[in-house]
């Protein structure tokens, strides 16, 4: 099949579900709009599984010059595909399609379900014109529609306050962070004169590592990518987007959204790697999220919190493989994490959805008898997040395990701490979740159900994907077919790295140790009735933890309450007192020349006649003399 149409196939089709049930959704039921909404993703899936298959070398084409001249500088808006961009596209698709299947039970009873699916479609749309650009201005041009299509979702009960303030946050950070992105933009213009990805790329030959302007390009797109791809300090806004529809949560956990600033650096790596300043900052950057976040899920039981931080923590982690240059890497966890982090977010709304909305794990236990298949596909996304053999996880963390130690053992030990972290903070939820004793109210224990088969088949599937997508990535001890780094070769610039096989094995048992380790004292600690474990620790560590480090009320104390003051004392004084009267001064000045002249309009033709006799014996007197 001709792979042009392809691309557009894969590009249209979710726009085109939008488009109609946006416009036509209100005329038919909401069967019929669910099914156009999930069609939109899944021909988009079909279409890239026939385009891999097809593909031979990069395809590039432009739809029509966007703006410019002809002999200067021009954005077309055109589209690229090459092994990155392909790999994306299985991950968006595929992922995608099952989150919408999935909203199919999950939202099916809900008011505004036809309006969430065509906001779901839309969201697709804008993360395959990310991805899909050729040029800087496409990329953020989807950059933009995520951006407003998560702001959408967070507040889709928009109805309820609090949920609206978590959009707005999610929408101001994320512009933060667009500034950077956008001076980037504008001096990678000015630099390269064009903003063409393969002509920039393709023009580095000359330019000597740390030119200052290229460290200044990538540290303007690096802060995009820390609003965009949650890393200190604009993470906040991710945990507190949770108030949206679980499906959504997925959706800009696992499949979109956060991963775009990956993707950026990835696909920008020729110009990374000539900037090591920058991969320094990067890897810091990195480091410093992931230890964080872990270290604040700790003490959450909120059981969507708990996730969300879990996702900023494994955003570290991608950022620590970037800043260590092993893009590639960096990408095969941006896939295994999309795997088990979608199920765990679905898996996590089964829970909610068989609770009756309870999040709070204190309040639950012991549902691995009456949720068989939750708890079981739960089981496998908490055993792949926390790196257990041979699932999808370990083998993408081992690998940026492996490249942080080649960049320095101290790197290495950070993460190695956020890996113990992880494993506590998922068994704590696993076991406090799916075993003991229930700790809800009678109320809701007799109302608690498996869910329906609409929402359980997709979380088979990303199941069975947790399960075996990191044999995709195998490390040299155990096969020389890295079948995901071979791939992406042509479209990154990994940087060599390399750990002695003693070093993999040693690596590989102290993992398990560990995780038997935490596995044990986890269970023994929250298989329980009493729900009080959940926050027995006291202390200033505790409740530091409990609070997030006191993140939001430090950012309140330097950004939000100085603005705050600052808009209230323009509006109270900097306005009446000047800006007004700067504004109304010409209108005050006409009225008061009126005001003045108006005793000459007194209606006396004789007053009338006087005054035109002296103006003309004036003007003829001036002409005379």
């Amino acid at each position: 099949m001709n792979p042009e149409l392809l691309i557009h196939l894969i590009l249209w089709s979710p726009l085109l579900g939008f488009v109609l049930n946006g416009v036509f959704g209100s005329r038919y039921n909401s069967s019929i709009a669910g099914t156009i909404a999930c069609l939109g993703p899944l021909v988009g899936f079909i279409a890239t599984v026939l385009l891999y298959f097809s593909f031979q070398q990069p395809i590039q084409f432009s739809y029509y010059k966007w703006f410019g001249s002809e002999d200067q500088f021009s954005v077309d808006f055109s589209v690229m595909v090459d092994q990155l961009t392909l790999l994306m596209l299985f991950v968006v698709t595929g992922v995608g399609t099952l989150i919408h299947v999935y909203s199919l039970g999950y939202m099916g009873h809900d008011k505004g379900f036809v309006r969430f699916m065509a906001y779901l479609n839309l969201f697709i749309f804008s993360m395959l014109l990310l991805i899909m650009g050729s040029n800087l201005v496409m990329l953020f041009a989807g950059w933009e529609g995520v951006g407003l299509c998560s702001f959408l979702l967070i507040g889709f009960w928009f109805k309820n306050a609090d949920y609206n303030k978590a959009a707005r946050k999610a929408f101001v950070m994320n512009r933060v962070g667009d500034l950077g992105f956008i001076l980037g933009i504008f001096l990678t213009g000015f630099y390269f004169k064009s903003l063409d990805i393969p002509t920039i790329l393709s023009g580095l030959q000359d330019i000597q590592p740390n030119d200052p302007q290229i460290v200044l390009i990538t540290i303007l797109l690096f802060i995009g990518v820390c609003g965009k791809s949650a890393q200190i300090p604009l993470f906040t806004w991710l945990p507190d987007a949770m108030a949206g529809p679980t499906p959504v949560s997925a959706l800009i956990h696992a499949a979109t959204m956060v991963t775009a600033g990956i993707y950026l650096v990835a696909r920008m790596s020729g110009l990374y790697n000539l900037a090591p300043f920058t991969l320094d900052i990067v890897l810091w950057v990195g480091l410093a999220t992931a230890f964080i976040s872990a270290s604040i899920a700790l003490k959450q039981n909120d059981i969507k919190k708990v996730l969300a931080y879990s996702t900023v923590s494994q955003l570290g982690y991608m950022a620590v493989a970037l800043g260590c240059a092993a893009y590639s890497t960096a990408i095969f966890h941006v896939m295994t994490h999309a795997f088990f982090k979608a199920l765990l977010f679905l898996g996590a709304g089964s829970v909610i959805h068989g609770l009756h909305g309870e999040q709070d794990i204190s309040k639950m236990g012991g549902l691995h008898h009456k949720m068989k298949s939750t708890h079981l596909v739960f089981l496998v996304a908490t055993l792949a997040i926390i790196g257990c053999p041979p699932l999808a996880g370990f083998f993408s963390k081992d690998e940026i395990l492996a490249a942080a130690y080649n960049h320095g053992k101290i790197n290495f030990i950070i993460l190695a701490v956020c890996s113990v972290f992880t494993a506590w903070y998922m068994l704590r939820l696993y076991f406090g979740t799916f075993h003991g004793t229930f700790r809800g109210t009678d109320e809701v224990k007799n109302k608690i159900h498996e869910s329906p088969m609409i929402m359980l088949a997709p979380l088979f599937v990303l199941a069975i994907l947790s399960a075996v997508g990191g044999f995709a990535g195998m490390p040299d001890i155990i096969s020389e077919q890295h079948y995901v780094s071979q791939f992406l070769k042509p479209a990154v610039s990994d940087q060599p790295h390399h750990v002695s096989h003693f070093f993999e094995y040693v690596l590989w048992a102290v993992t398990v140790l560990a995780l038997v380790s935490i596995a044990w004292f986890t269970n023994r600690r929250y298989s329980t009735s009493d729900p009080s474990v959940f926050d027995k620790s006291e202390g200033f560590p505790a409740s530091l933890l409990k609070n997030k480090y006191y993140l939001d009320e430090i950012y309140d104390t330097l950004f939000a309450n100085p603005l705050k003051a600052l808009g209230t004392w323009s509006k109270n004084v900097l306005d009446p007192a000047i800006i007004d009267r700067v504004v109304k001064w010409p209108g005050n000045l006409v009225t008061e020349a009126g005001q003045g002249l108006k005793p000459l309009q007194s209606g006396m033709i004789g007053w009338y006649v006087m005054s035109l006799t002296i103006g003309l014996l004036t003007i003829i007197y001036l002409f005379l003399f």
